[in-house]
């Protein structure tokens, strides 16, 4: 007996096999980045206690420092206590450290293995792979600033409740991308881990420390004042502290719009270099 296969219809052939050039993925890759938004937040988060816990005791340790140092004589500033005052700041801080570790480690270690090649061929867009390296950048942001909160919150003279939840949200998510970021961008830039390095211990370590989470910059002089506010750096830790004692050094809505310029402009810049391969394809 006969059987007469009969084909389908030419429109589910053209679902199944896209002509050759046609791209099949027509939309976002919802797959594909998530694939590696997973994939960068298990590589950190394998060695946790490293990548997460320790920054939260390096941080406590400068919390117990200064204010061991201070004693007394930190008095209070913006209406709280030194303590208080420093520990909004000394959480943000770990926070973006952290986001910067996260992203500038990911292509440089690519391009010194060869595994590169694991970034730029998958079928992902740009703005897929910087929102995928970005947001586990921040994911690690988030878990280290929430480790630092807990070990802050059950120390002794530290009062981290937050008054305006709202700001602590906004400004540490704005902080955290915006080092993430510039850690794609150094990761792009450099081809070893000395480059990178470099960028830590001359930009982002001076930037962190000299953006008043020590102290308050209204007490500095003018023109150390004036320097200290073309620092984003500053914008983020004044807004932050903001959301936990309901002071700042600043506008907090000026704040939040200048935060949100530089991440626009670092992110166009990012896309920019990974659109055009720089240092990245042969």
């Amino acid at each position: 007996m006969d059987m007469k296969i009969t084909p389908p219809p030419a429109e589910n052939i053209s679902r199944i096999r896209s002509e050759p050039g046609v791209p099949v993925i027509r939309s976002v890759n919802w797959a594909g980045m998530i694939a590696l938004y997973r994939k960068e937040v298990r590589r950190f988060f394998k060695v946790q206690l490293q990548t997460i816990w320790a920054p939260a005791v390096t941080t406590l340790l400068y919390l117990v420092i200064f204010t061991v140092a201070m004693g007394h004589r930190g008095g209070e500033i913006l209406g709280a206590s030194f303590a208080d005052f420093i520990a909004p700041g000394l959480i943000v801080m770990g926070m973006m450290q952290n986001s910067f570790a996260n992203s500038s480690f990911a292509l440089l270690v690519g391009k010194m293995q060869g595994t590169i090649v694991d970034y730029l061929m998958p079928p992902i867009s740009v703005i897929e792979l910087l929102a995928a390296l970005v947001g586990a950048a921040v994911t690690r942001a988030i878990l280290v600033g929430f480790a630092v909160w807990i070990v802050m919150a059950v120390w002794p003279g530290v009062h981290v409740t937050p008054k305006h939840l709202w700001a602590v949200i906004v400004f540490g998510l704005l902080g955290s991308a915006m080092l993430g970021f510039l850690g794609v961008m150094t990761s792009i830039w450099a081809e070893k881990f000395d480059h990178a390095a470099a960028v830590t211990n001359f930009v982002v370590a001076p930037l962190s420390l000299l953006s008043g989470t020590f102290y308050s910059v209204d007490r500095l002089a003018p023109t150390f004042a004036a320097i200290s506010h073309a620092n984003p750096f500053f914008y983020v830790i004044s807004g932050f502290r903001y959301g936990f004692i309901g002071q700042a050094d600043s506008p907090v809505l000026l704040g939040a719009g200048i935060l949100l310029a530089v991440n626009i402009v670092l992110a166009l810049a990012c896309y920019m270099l990974l659109k055009s391969g720089w240092k990245l394809k042969a």
